[in-house]
């Protein structure tokens, strides 16, 4: 924002101004900072990192998640400066309020000598300084003085130019110019930032935190139902200024949206109903949504008048100056039945199954002779997009037997989503999610899919779990049976934690893997079966002053066993030893268990061996997965809601308008440049009907086009040169 405002680049034109005398008035010198380029360009600074800090560090997230991401010294250091709210700032919105303060003042101090200046042709330049400039020349039209006026004059108007003429004792000074609108782009350039700042502060916290502060309304910090919120935290109806979101299920009504606030929520009343009559979704062959709209009944307070409206992406609802945008959808409440699959512990049987009945956003106890639970149910997705590539690796190309167990077993639950294959999206079902909390108030949260699906060859149920929403889903691999159902696997698991039924498989193991010549060998290999079911249910567990005295089970307790009683040069024969006799006396197992159930015994083929191997990574899993049940979604009935954003912009006009400015300011200064051509015609001495020319050209920015153009004009005007 230069104060600069002069046109002209040349010379000696007009008499200096007097310079401004300043003395020691602090008002002066304030005004000449808040009105000083300066002072804007720092503004402008910092509000560019403001707003690059603002995208990097998402708005408005729970404090958890702040915490979680940077820590709890630096997530309450950040709270502080509110950079989990820069937009709402009260050091933002200063930084605004003093942008278009300065701004305003630039305008303000500016505005008249441009006006002025686009007035003032400078027909009153001496003769003698055109010689000054760098586009000069000098000429002679072979025609009177009078003449040259009227060709010159025609000549000008048909380019465009605008000239005025003054007429002097020794000749005529014609002074022209083009190109004006250079200096109109200065104001609407700097007018379109004052629109569009103004426009930020009308939209955004200020007017609402002024209307609170005026009404004496407050922040709330709770939680409950809507209606419960008492009047002291509600703004009314004609609160001119607010953006917020509403939440409508399908068959019901709201009229209250929710706008958030830095540490709380303030509620905004609306002056009408919005039902959602139908939530409308429509999905790519994947499974990506790729529309979703909402059929929509408005109802006036005031009128009682119905108004029937389709809200879409884009294309939102305009009523009594407030608009309703099509935001996203959720679930406004799905009935749920589960099928509760208890998990028994280290020779404790986990009971028969249940069913739970429930609703999205409920919860109810789960309750046995140790602990006490709160099962919350969190959401439902019908739709679900996966990542699953071509079988590349094929059926039972996982043996457990490859496994080493002392150098690979690094982790617990692996990640459903990742595969070694290309990649390929496909819809794999719905899945719910739900949180367990304890006595203390500790949650973890959890995500199981209804349907089996295929990763890497084999068809397996995935049941997520992570401590925090600021990780990802760790998934437990549920291997389906013949019939598609996690059945086979959980009979397995309740054999495995029944000790008896350990001890007859290590006893059929025993026997069938003794050769015949040597039937000494069958008590070593029984006994050595039944230490590795032992271990591997957590039944037998590790020494009290074991450095790993925490594993309870799985292929991790194996691998402990072997590094704390095997030589290490015999660790690795050892371990595949060992696997192999786990593998046999759990197939042995999964025999036992299908003969209890009555059902045929399993074959020794492909399919056998990679539900096998799979079983065997999910038991291990399985020992590690911290829920005392395993949730299955039996049936639901999905109830969706749509999620409008709810907002009155007063400034909205504001900054449209100062984009077109600022569209318009930036096209003038950039492509637009002032030109002034002056052409001084006199009588050429000694001759008759021969008028002298001399003349000058000025530009506010200097090109390869000024000179081209000035000997454009000098070509069409003088005849002969010098």
């Amino acid at each position: 924002m230069s104060t600069d405002t002069s046109p002209l680049s040349e010379p000696n034109l007009s008499p200096a101004p007097p310079p401004i005398q300043r003395g020691n008035d602090w008002a002066r010198e304030l005004l000449d900072l808040l009105a000083s380029m300066r002072f804007a360009i720092a503004l402008l600074t910092v509000i560019c990192i403001a707003s690059v800090i603002g995208t990097v560090v998402k708005q408005r997230e729970p404090l958890n998640n702040y915490v979680n991401q940077f820590g709890p010294f630096w997530a309450e250091v950040f709270g502080k400066f509110d950079l989990y709210t820069v937009y709402g700032a009260w050091w933002f919105l200063l930084i605004l309020a003093f942008l278009v303060i300065s701004t305003s003042l630039c305008i303000a101090r500016n505005a008249p000598k441009i006006f002025q200046d686009l007035k003032n042709y400078k027909e009153h330049v001496r003769e003698q300084s055109l010689q000054a400039f760098h586009h000069k020349a000098l000429g002679h039209l072979p025609v009177a003085p009078e003449a040259a006026l009227a060709q010159v004059a025609s000549y000008l108007t048909a380019e465009g130019w605008k000239a005025k003429v003054q007429a002097r004792e020794r000749g005529v000074m014609v002074a022209a110019r083009r190109g004006s609108a250079n200096k109109i782009g200065y104001l609407a350039a700097h007018s379109s930032i004052v629109l569009i700042c103004l426009g930020g502060l009308l939209d955004g916290d200020l007017l609402v935190r002024g209307l609170m502060w005026a009404q004496g309304k407050t922040i709330y910090q709770g939680g409950g139902f809507i209606s419960e919120v008492k009047a002291e935290h509600r703004l009314g109806p004609n609160n001119p200024s607010f953006r917020g979101n509403l939440m409508v299920p399908e068959g019901g009504r709201a009229a209250t949206a929710i706008l958030s606030m830095p540490n709380g929520v303030v509620l905004q009343d609306l002056p009408f109903d919005v039902e959602l009559k139908k939530f409308i979704v429509e999905y790519y062959d994947t499974g990506m949504p790729k529309l979703f709209a909402s059929d929509v009944s408005i109802r006036d307070h005031e009128t009682g008048a119905i108004t029937e409206a389709k809200i879409k992406v884009n294309e939102p609802l305009i009523y009594k100056g407030i608009a309703l945008y099509q935001s996203s959808f959720e679930d406004g409440g799905s009935d749920l039945k589960l099928k509760a699959r208890p998990l028994g512990r280290a020779d404790a049987s986990g009971g028969p199954a249940f069913m739970i009945e429930g609703k999205v956003g409920g919860n109810t106890e789960l309750k046995n002779e140790s602990q006490k639970l709160t099962l919350e149910f969190a959401g439902l997705r019908v739709i679900n997009v996966e990542n699953l590539g071509g079988n590349a690796s094929g059926p039972g190309s996982t043996d457990v037997r490859k496994v080493d167990l002392v150098d690979s077993l690094q982790s617990h639950l692996g990640s459903g989503a990742k595969t070694k294959t290309d990649k390929a999206l496909h819809n794999v079902g719905p899945s719910f999610s739900y949180r367990l909390r304890d006595a203390a108030g500790q949650a973890r949260e959890y995500n199981n899919y209804m349907v089996p699906m295929e990763l890497d060859g084999q068809r397996v149920f995935l049941a997520g779990v992570r401590e925090t929403p600021a990780e990802a889903f760790r998934y437990l691999r549920i291997p389906a049976d013949e019939q598609m159902s996690m059945d086979g696997w959980l009979r397995l698991r309740e054999a495995l934690m029944d000790k008896a039924l350990r001890e007859r498989a290590a006893r059929r193991y025993a026997e069938a893997a003794t050769p015949n010549d040597k039937p000494q060998m069958t008590p070593q290999l029984q006994a050595t079966a039944r230490r590795a079911l032992a271990l591997f249910s957590g039944a037998e567990g590790v020494k009290p002053d074991d450095k790993a005295a925490n594993i309870t089970g799985g292929l991790p307790a194996l691998s402990q066993f072997i590094e704390t009683e095997v030589p290490e040069a015999e660790r690795q024969r050892v371990s595949e030893v060992l696997l192999r006799i786990l593998n046999g006396s759990l197939f042995e197992l999964y025999k036992l268990c299908r003969e209890e159930a009555k059902l045929s015994l399993p074959t020794p083929d492909a399919n056998t061996q990679a539900f096998m191997t799979q079983s065997v990574l999910a038991l291990s899993d399985s020992m590690f997965y911290p829920a005392p049940v395993l949730l299955q979604l039996e049936d639901f009935k999905q109830v969706q809601a749509s999620v409008f954003q709810v907002a009155r912009a007063p400034g909205q006009k504001l900054v449209y308008l100062g984009a077109i400015l600022l569209i318009i300011g930036v096209f003038a200064m950039l492509y637009v440049k002032e030109r002034r051509l002056w052409i001084w015609l006199e009588p050429a001495p000694g001759q008759i009907e021969t008028t002298r020319v001399r003349m000058a050209l000025s530009s506010t920015r200097e090109t390869p086009d000024t000179g081209t153009e000035f000997e454009q004009i000098k070509l069409d005007l003088l005849k002969e040169g010098v």
